[in-house]
Parts: structure tokens; C-alpha cells; sequence
């Protein structure tokens, strides 16, 4: 069963420099897309078109597993949620796993956008993104 109003939501992945390698994710990679591929799917079955685009002229210094959170925004025009980065939107990683990290911001901006801190509002989550929280 699919929901007759769809949702527009954006990810937008920076491109990064990485100083440690433990903290390196291949974006680009086949088992990363097929998991956005999945998450993908999910979503339009309840209402949600999530599209995925790369910004390789923004690249973000990762030194941390937030520096991970912060290069990976979430947009929602809809809800007035425009590229607010996963450490923003969820705040500290339960297991720092991307993959989950970033389905749950998902999850949470497209089902409960008025959870998440309007961007004006200071949060200690970035370290170099820009974004302002």
C-alpha cells in the first residue's frame, strides 16, 4: 500500500578528507548504495521520495565519528528542514553506525520533523560542517 501525498526529502553527502581511516565510509561504494537503495524503497511505500545527491565542491575534515555525522545533511522543504546535518538531527550516535545514524534522521525529519531543533537553535553536535548548530 502506497500514501497518496509524497514527501520530498533530500541526503546530500559531502565529499570528506579523512585524517583517520577507522572513520572512513565508501559512500560511493556498491554495499552503501545498496542499502540507500533499500531505504529508498521503504520510504516511497510510506510516502516518502528520497533522493540522493553528492556536493563534491563542500569537503569536510574528519577527525571524528561526528565530523561522519556532519558531512551527510538531510533536507525536507516540506517541513522546513533544509540541510541540517545527522548530528543535528539525532544528537549522539547510539552505535556509530552510519547507515542506522542516517536512517534515523530520515526516518525522523520525514514521520516527526517538529522533533527536530529548528537550525537557529545552538546544539554542540558540529565541529566544522558550517551548518550553524
Amino acid at each position: 500500500m502506497t500514501c497518496s501525498k509524497t514527501k520530498q526529502m533530500v541526503i546530500t553527502i559531502h565529499d570528506q578528507e579523512h585524517f583517520r581511516k577507522d572513520w572512513y565510509v565508501d559512500f560511493d561504494g556498491q554495499p552503501f548504495q545498496e542499502v540507500l537503495a533499500v531505504m529508498k524503497a521503504e520510504m516511497e511505500r510510506l510516502g516518502v521520495q528520497l533522493t540522493v545527491v553528492r556536493n563534491r565542491d563542500a569537503v569536510i575534515s574528519i577527525n571524528s565519528y561526528a565530523d561522519l555525522l556532519n558531512a551527510v545533511r538531510i533536507s525536507s522543504p516540506q517541513d522546513g528542514h533544509s540541510n541540517q546535518c545527522v548530528g543535528h538531527i539525532i544528537g549522539k550516535s547510539q552505535r556509530l553506525d552510519i547507515v542506522e545514524d542516517i536512517g534515523r534522521a530520515v526516518r525522523r525529519v520525514a514521520f516527526a520533523p517538529e522533533t527536530v531543533a529548528p537550525s537557529s537553535e545552538f546544539r554542540k553536535v558540529c565541529h566544522n560542517c558550517g551548518c550553524g548548530c
